[in-house]
This record gives structure tokens, sequence and C-alpha cells, in this order.
């Protein structure tokens, strides 16, 4: 087989995109089995290199009608810069929907959303004209009305899509019966970092009860300065986020039978600092008891570069898609989507989900909960 690029196309030019696209000029013509920054190097035959883009799409008036190398830098975008980047296409306008709230257009020209005057164009044929293979949903938290839009336009043009956003697409059972009908897979929802927040407080929790211990309370706080951060003080946008959040932890229990106490755990943003920029905050309170009772309190700092640390996944999340499709793989993904996702459709202890990405990165879909088969 004649392996080809995987072409991408994306939806929300913010720090997100920001630090793919750089990081897929940073990774250019760089080999070997092990990438540091990089959890998988080669996925089915797939490096960095062979990910293009070809579309993107955005509504700020700063962004639309530029090369996408060139909106990536546009404010309010605030994610680190590291690498020197090719201009690519350009970023054509989108659909508003409820993908900008007042609260972000009433914010200072460097931290709010600038609304582009323009007509939006025709996402569906866009795509097609582009030859993408994968739609990447980047859009503010809180934009259930144009996810669902995107997710359509994905459905309607006959490619995969890879949610990165708190809307419930791939977990919901609805919206997965509609890929599977169109033959497509998609990964979701909600896109937890390489090595943030979330994934800490999974191998955390999975810690403590592998080795027998209560967990009495856990508390994971966040602060941050960019536009996700900013977006989220509309406390009506933030519902969803909160619960995507909190799945993550609450789900060790599930799977092991052990109840959630009431107000056991709390995991969610806590304010908007613009000090901070792309540089997101974490604390986590952790009390347990062990052996005879005895109490045990863990509490830790996380400190990332937010954008960057999410893009080091979302480059594995595109090319699991790309293999599955060459598999004949439809649905939700469901090891990929508990590796790279806080609320994928099953969730999946730390070492079972990496179990599956593995798998399908040596092009193997016979795990019994991979995802359904195309006949």
């Amino acid at each position: 087989m004649t392996k080809k690029t995987i072409k991408i196309a994306i939806v929300g030019v913010g720090n997100c995109a920001s630090s793919l696209y750089q990081g897929f000029a940073h990774y250019k013509g760089i080999k070997g089995k092990n990438v540091p920054g990089l959890m998988f190097a080669d996925i089915g035959g797939y490096r960095l290199d062979d990910i293009e883009v070809v579309a993107a799409f955005d509504v700020d008036s700063r962004k639309v009608g530029k090369p996408i190398g060139e909106a990536i830098f546009a404010k309010p975008n605030c994610a680190r810069t590291f690498a020197k980047v090719p201009k690519g296409p350009t970023v054509q306008m989108g659909h508003v929907l409820d993908g900008v709230s007042s609260h972000m257009q009433e914010q200072p020209e460097d931290e709010g959303f600038r609304v582009a005057k323009k007509k939006p164009v025709d996402i569906v044929k866009v795509i097609q004209d582009t030859k993408a293979d994968i739609l990447i949903n980047y859009l503010p938290v809180g934009s259930q009305d144009a996810t669902e839009f995107y997710a359509q336009c994905a459905i309607d043009a006959g490619i995969m899509f890879l949610n990165c956003i708190p809307v419930f697409i791939a977990s919901n059972p609805k919206w997965e019966k509609k890929f599977i009908d169109a033959g497509l897979a998609l990964i979701g929802d909600d896109m937890r970092s390489a090595l943030g927040a979330s994934i800490l407080s999974q191998v955390l929790q999975e810690l403590a009860f592998d080795r027998g211990f209560e967990v009495d309370f856990h508390q994971q706080i966040n602060i941050g300065g960019n536009t996700d951060f900013n977006n989220m003080m509309v406390h009506s946008r933030l519902a969803s986020k909160k619960e995507s959040k909190e799945n993550v932890i609450r789900a060790q229990n599930e799977i092991r039978g052990i109840p959630v106490a009431k107000n056991s755990l709390f995991a969610g943003p806590s304010t908007y600092l613009p000090y901070l920029e792309d540089n997101k905050v974490a604390y986590f309170n952790i009390r347990l008891r062990g052996f005879g009772d005895a109490p045990v309190t863990i509490d830790a700092k996380l400190s990332v570069q937010d954008s960057e640390n999410s893009a080091g996944v979302v480059v594995d999340a595109i090319r699991y898609l790309k293999v599955a499709k060459e598999l004949g793989v439809v649905g939700a993904l469901r090891g990929p989507s508990a590796w790279t996702q806080k609320t994928p459709p099953v969730q999946m202890m730390y070492a079972d989900a990496k179990a599956e990405c593995q798998s399908l990165a040596k092009r193997k879909a016979n795990g019994t909960i991979l995802s359904q088969i195309k006949k």
C-alpha cells in the first residue's frame, strides 16, 4: 500500500491551532523511534511530516483572509512562538452561530474576539475541494450549536471528525450512529493534554486505588491567561467543561464499582489571569485513607504551556483516524478516544487505553472495544 498525506481542515485558528501548526514545522524531517515531545513518532507508518493543513476556518477579522501561517500569530492568540512556519492555506470565514459569546466581544482588543463582517463560505464545498481527510474542531468551549453544525459538515463532506472540545459528539450514541451510517470514524470528546491536569488526576486516582487506598476528596483547580480561560468566565459556557474534567476522575471509580461520595471531587477552571497568557497552572489536593484508615494527603502543582501540551496529543489522534480509515474502522474509536480525550464513549484505565492505541498503531483492529468495523 502506498502511504498518502493526511490532509486536515481546522475550525478555529486559536492558540491550539497555533501550536499544532508550528509543531508540524518544528518536527519536519526529524527521524528516529523516540522523538522528544512526541508520545509516538510513528503511528501506522505515519509521521508528522505526513500531515498537511489544507483548509482553515475562523470568524475573527484579524485572521480571516490571511494565510494560516500569519493568522496563528494574530491577537488574541498568545501561544508561545517556537517555529518558523510556511504561509499555508488562507483562513476562510466560518459560521459564527454560538461560537462567540458577547463577553468575548466586549473584552479588550488583545483579549477578545472581533467578528469579521464577511459571508461564511460553503464549508462542505471547501472540504471537498481541498480533499481533506479530517476536520478538527477547535471552537471555544460552549459552542454547542456550532460544533454540531461542523460535525454535520464533516458527515456531509464524507470526512472524519476530531472533536477537541467538551461538546459531546463521539460520546453521544445518536451522533456516533450518524458517523457509523456514513462509514466514518471519529475521535472525541474534549482533548486531554499530553501531560496536563486531567491525565495527572487520572493516574493519581488509579495509583491510589491500585495501592488499596480510599479517596475521600480529589480537587483539581486550573488557572490560565489564554482565550480559553477568558471564554470560560461566562459560567453558562462552562458546564460541559466542568463535567468533562470531572468525568476523568469519576470514571476511575465507576470502572472499579467504587461509589463517588457527594462533594468528593471537584475539577474545573477557577479564574482567568491575563498575565499567565498560555501558561496553565493546576493545583491538586487529594485526601486518602490507607492501612488502618491512616490519612495521606497529596498537594501538587503543575505548570504547562497549555496549547503545546494539547498539540502533542492531537498529532497522534490525527494519525489514529487515518489508520482507522485504511483499516475500515468506523464510529468513535474507543481506545484512541480514551487515550486522548476527557470524555470518550468508553472510559478506560490508562494501560488499557494505551494498549488499544498501540494495537491500532501496528495496524491491528482486533481489539474487542476498539470500535465498530465497517462491513
